[in-house]
């Protein structure tokens, strides 16, 4: 897969230019660059930080693999696992001190049988038996995070730049709560400090189990509080919580009982995510945003969608995500000023079609997953700010539908908690 520089400008201009500031008019247009890949057809560009490091996931040749990924000026280069064949990072990674975090698997199959929260995230989508862990990799080495005593597995999601990791990780309770055909031991968010000591961060009184999601540079973190299940959300995410001081503070929601996700939170305290509109565990999301003075608010979806998600937020309050459904199956949006678009109508001609964004830095650079029709290659991307004055498309790009491989849609919507059913 070649990267295609689809304006006039080379690879190496775009990314000198992500150290300098961009003032943002009021709606911005957008150059794609496609980011090198590891030998698959698929990958997931998750997060950016203020120096321009950009990390997801990138699968293998034959994408039954995949491998936590850091992009450096466009390149790819594999962060390796811890001994399995599967690692990513599956969340927004902001730190600017060259630390990353995300989840890998180990040779070892999980004693207990379990099928732990990692498996959605990766290449084949289906569960693998393996003990997975939470990583930290700085400096070319990747260290495994602990779980708490008596457990196999952990899950890292964030770090700030104090160098707290959040996540969750299992403990030696069987947890009747739990789905015993995926998962048997509770697990609980936790802060792994910068000296190794793990913190607690206990689910709200009524609730079993909770994991962290994300946390900011004040520490304050945010997750989900619930039931065990089976570990992949749902009744997991009962209540969207924000922990400070390590006390669960529950944020409400916007009519549903499940899927109430806080994604990120900025230094300023404002929170994103996905929760459900109605009680039930069927996936009837939206985006929302909660803030200290306006608590949770649906940001709603494309007219015609089905769901939408946030994934990213910046210190400017810019946010970014998907929509799903109608004629266009996924799409990369963007909330900016209070107005949801569609990035499609907003990208330079011939870009490729954006499929989901999944952060966006202080300047505007925005990173997600594209595709292209007549490759049937969803590589990860970079849209940067154009000046005003830019031709971009006339129109939203005929949507792949019709022709979206398996293993692209598939991975999606396993993440995203999109699918229809667990497994294949």
């Amino acid at each position: 897969m070649k990267s295609r520089i689809l304006i006039c400008m080379t690879a190496m201009t775009l990314f000198v230019a992500l150290a300098v500031p961009v003032r943002l008019a009021a709606q911005s247009n957008y150059s794609v660059v496609e980011l090198g890949e590891l030998g698959g057809t698929a990958g997931s560009a998750n997060g950016i930080n203020d120096r321009g490091w950009v990390t997801g996931t990138d699968n293998l040749a034959g994408d039954l693999m995949s491998v936590a990924t850091l992009w450096l000026n466009g390149s790819a280069i594999s962060l390796g696992t811890l001994g399995g064949p599967n690692s990513a990072v599956a969340w927004p990674v902001k730190n600017n001190n060259g630390v990353i975090v995300g989840i890998s698997e180990l040779a070892d199959a999980d004693p207990l049988g379990e099928n732990f929260s990692c498996w959605p995230f990766f290449a084949a989508a289906v569960p693998t038996g393996r003990i997975c862990k939470g990583f930290r990799w700085q400096n070319g080495q990747m260290i495994a995070l602990p779980p708490f005593p008596g457990g196999y597995s952990s899950y890292a999601t964030g770090v700030n730049n104090r160098g707290q990791v959040v996540g969750w990780a299992e403990n030696g309770v069987h947890d009747p709560t739990c789905d015993p055909s995926f998962q048997i031991l509770q697990f609980r968010a936790v802060i792994w400090q910068p000296d190794g000591a793990m913190q607690e961060l206990p689910p709200l009184p009524s609730d079993s189990t909770s994991a962290a999601t994300a946390i900011n540079d004040l520490g304050e973190v945010v997750g989900i509080s619930g039931d065990c299940g089976i570990a992949v959300g749902g009744v997991s995410a009962k209540h969207a919580v924000l922990w400070q001081n390590g006390v669960p503070i529950d944020l409400g929601n916007i009519g549903g009982d499940a899927w109430n996700t806080p994604t990120a939170i900025n230094n300023q305290g404002t929170i994103v995510g996905f929760a459900n509109t109605a009680p039930g565990t069927a996936r009837t999301f939206e985006a929302f945003i909660w803030t200290q003075a306006g608590g949770m608010k649906s940001l709603g979806k494309i007219a015609g969608d089905l769901r939408s998600t946030a994934n990213g937020i910046n210190e400017k309050g810019e946010i970014v995500g998907l929509s799903r459904g109608g004629p266009f199956l996924f799409r990369a949006v963007l909330w900016q000023n209070n107005k949801l678009t569609d990035m499609n109508s907003l990208t330079v001609p011939g870009s490729p079609f954006l499929l989901l964004a999944g952060d966006i830095d202080q300047q505007g650079h925005i990173v997600g997953e594209a595709f292209h029709p007549d490759t049937l290659e969803a590589p990860g991307f970079i849209a940067t700010p154009v000046p005003p004055g830019t031709a971009v498309s006339s129109a939203v790009q005929p949507s792949p539908q019709g022709s979206l491989p398996q293993n692209v849609r598939r991975q999606i919507e396993r993440r995203l908690g999109f699918a229809s059913e667990l497994l294949p």
